[in-house]
């Protein structure tokens, strides 16, 4: 039976080698180093780095956060920007996200796994805010959810990941909110 103390270490070590090292430079050596294993412990669990990463980006999705439940569509989603601006920002996501984007142009695998990550961990946090607010009255019944998480998660996203510029502007936030809640309105 495999310790699970020691899969979250190298689970660790493998999001740090990430943003320090990327994929294309990352080793198995290196991530045992930074989880204080041996190479072994990371072959028993995972039989490449592409498998390893894959299984990271998936573990990860899966921790999404629930969807924010104020009482409002503006309100939940000014709750959801504030949270995910601050995670994109985080220094270790906004390294190895980029890195990840720029691997999956040349790995289907990885852009495969990333497009479901994401997508399903977004999903469901869309989903919820839009269905509340189906549910309220705020949104017309029926609306087109994949267009509405397109417009939900899409301007956070490009600025963090794509163009890489994670300093928002003051009241970028209050703003995106703004516009995010009229155009869903609109559909």
């Amino acid at each position: 039976m495999l310790r699970e103390d020691v899969t979250e270490a190298i689970r660790a070590a493998v999001f740090e080698e990430l943003a320090s090292a990327g994929y294309a430079r990352m080793s198995i050596e290196g991530i045992a180093r930074r989880a204080g294993v041996g190479k072994t412990a990371v072959y028993r669990r995972w039989r490449s780095k592409l498998h390893l990463v894959l299984d990271l980006v998936s573990a990860i999705a899966v921790q999404g956060l629930p969807a924010p439940d104020t009482g409002s569509l503006e309100g939940d989603l000014r709750l959801l920007y504030e949270v995910t601006s601050r995670a994109l920002r985080h220094p270790v996501a906004s390294q190895v996200l980029p890195d990840l984007q720029a691997e999956a142009a040349r790995n289907p695998e990885i852009a495969e796994a990333l497009r479901k990550a994401l997508r399903e961990g977004q999903d469901g946090v869309a989903k919820g805010i839009v269905t509340a607010a189906e549910t309220r009255g705020e949104l017309r019944p029926g609306i087109d959810h994949a267009l509405a998480l397109d417009l939900i998660s899409g301007p956070l996203y490009w600025r963090s990941v794509v163009i890489r510029n994670p300093k928002l502007p003051k009241d970028y936030l209050e703003s995106l909110t703004r516009t995010t809640t009229a155009a869903l309105k609109a559909l």
